[in-house]
Formats: structure tokens, sequence, C-alpha cells
């Protein structure tokens, strides 16, 4: 009877040696199995797994992305002004052995994250001015803070896949200064733009006189040609009107030298009796 009641127990007893060696790896997880402190395998597919009761151990690491938020820092950017700044980091455990043999698990690996989170921001922000936090260059800081944060963590089975930075803000006795120099410099920016704006009607201006010139000069220039062949034409008319009669234009020209004499006040002339005109005035007469 005794004998019969000890193997039950030692059935049931090994029943549940046994199933406590069965473990289970989730697809969102995977395991390292440790007998004695040392890392006999790692077991990265998803289901039902055996260890050995007792002596072995299952680890479990997250697959998913694991995020670690540092407490807000006050950093000094390159033109000596301070800002402060709040990060966070997304990460995920690339070599789950390393990872172990490394940092052992989530906690360490956050210590060592967050040291490397700030001193790579003192690093990025430090070697910029501090308006360079306040635009879009911001972008480009967070993925140089991101390689370098992967440049110090990537040997303990790390890989850092984004940093952002969700708040840089002034400090209240820097704000009021740095505002006022921003403003200054986005007047500065518009007197230049305005500056380029004058110096561009200047020139357009004056290309627009230099080109009315061109054309004032080639329409007088026009013309004067156009006048020089009138006055050939009647030049040649007249001289063949003179070839045909000549004395008949000596007439003519006599009359015109009277004409705009006479029309003078208290003009005097005094003639021959023998003069062409005289002579032609006596015609009439008789």
């Amino acid at each position: 009877m005794f004998n019969s009641q000890l193997k039950i127990v030692a059935i049931f007893t090994a029943f549940f040696v046994l199933i406590s060696g069965l473990f289970i790896v989730d697809e969102r997880q995977q395991a390292l199995i440790i007998q004695f402190g040392e890392v006999i395998r790692t077991v990265s597919k998803p289901g039902l797994h055996f260890k050995v009761p007792l002596i072995q151990e299952a680890k479990f690491f997250e697959k998913r992305i694991l995020n670690v938020f540092a407490a807000e820092k006050e950093v000094l950017a390159a033109d000596q002004k301070r800002i402060i700044v709040n990060a966070f980091l997304k990460y995920k455990i690339t070599d789950p052995l390393t990872f172990y043999q490394t940092v052992r698990d989530e906690n360490g690996a956050k210590l060592r994250l967050i040291g490397a989170l700030e001193s790579s921001m003192r690093q990025v922000i430090g070697e910029r001015p501090l308006v360079a936090m306040l635009t879009d260059k911001r972008s480009e800081i967070m993925s140089q803070i991101a390689q370098l944060v992967n440049n110090q963590t990537e040997k303990s089975g790390i890989k850092v896949v984004d940093v952002r930075i969700s708040r840089a803000d002034l400090p209240k006795e820097n704000s009021a200064a740095i505002y006022s120099r921003m403003q200054t410099d986005r007047e500065k920016e518009a007197k230049e733009f305005r500056a380029q704006g004058n110096e561009e009607a200047l020139k357009i201006k004056s290309e627009a006189e230099k080109e009315s010139k061109t054309l004032l000069a080639n329409a007088k220039k026009q013309s004067e040609i156009i006048r020089g062949h009138g006055d050939a034409k009647a030049y040649k008319i007249l001289t063949n009107t003179i070839g045909q009669d000549q004395d008949f234009y000596s007439f003519y020209r006599t009359l015109q030298a009277y004409t705009y004499s006479l029309k003078k006040d208290n003009t005097t002339i005094i003639m021959s009796p023998n003069n062409d005109f005289m002579r032609y005035l006596k015609t009439l007469r008789d």
C-alpha cells in the first residue's frame, strides 16, 4: 500500500517536473536558455519548447520596438546659448545573446542608451547655433544623434531605429534676448530683399531708357535720311526748272528778295529805272 502511494507521488512529481521544463515563446519574443550562468542556446522561433527542468532557465527578450525616455537636459549650443531639451528614442534587440552578456536586461539597456543619448545630444547640438533647433534642421540633428547613439551601442546587441526631440525650450531668462535677435535677423533679411528688388527695378528702368534712346536715335536717323531724299528731289526739280528758263528764275528770286525786305516796317528801297522789277511794273502800267 505504502509502495503504491509512493509510486503515485513519484509519477506526479515527475510529471510536474517535466511540465516545468516546457515553455512557450511568443511571436513577439525571443529567449535564451541559461544553465549554471552560461547561455546554452538561443530560441527565436515562436512555439512550444523544452528545457531541462531545475537546471536550465529561460530568459525572454522583446522582439518589438522599445521606448526609452530621457529626462530634460540643459544643453549648450555652439553660440553659447542654453536650451532645455526633452528627447526619447526607439530601439530593438537585434542580438539577445550579446544583449544579455553586455547589459543583462532592459533596465541595463535603458541606462546605457540614456547615457549615449545625452552625450550625443551635447555633441551634435553643441556644434550648431541655437536657431538651428528652431528650424527645419531639427530633423537632420535628430538623425545625427541617432547615428552617434548607434555607434556607441551597436556592440550591445541593440539597434536604435529613431531619436526624437519632443521639446526644445529656451530658459526663461534667454527667451526675450533670443526672440529679439531672431526679429533683428528677419528684419535684416527683409531689408536685403527690398534692396535687391530696388536694384532690379533700377536695372530694368536703365535698360528701358537705353532701349528708348536707341529707338529715338534710329527714328531720327531715318527721318534725316528721308529728309535728305526729299531735299535732293526738290533740288533736282529746282535744277530742272532753272535749266528751262534761267531768266525767269532770276526774276523770281528777285521778287522773293523784295517780298522779304518789304515785310519789315519802315523799309525803303531805292531802285534804278533800268531795274528789271521797275521795267516789269512799267509794263503792267502800260
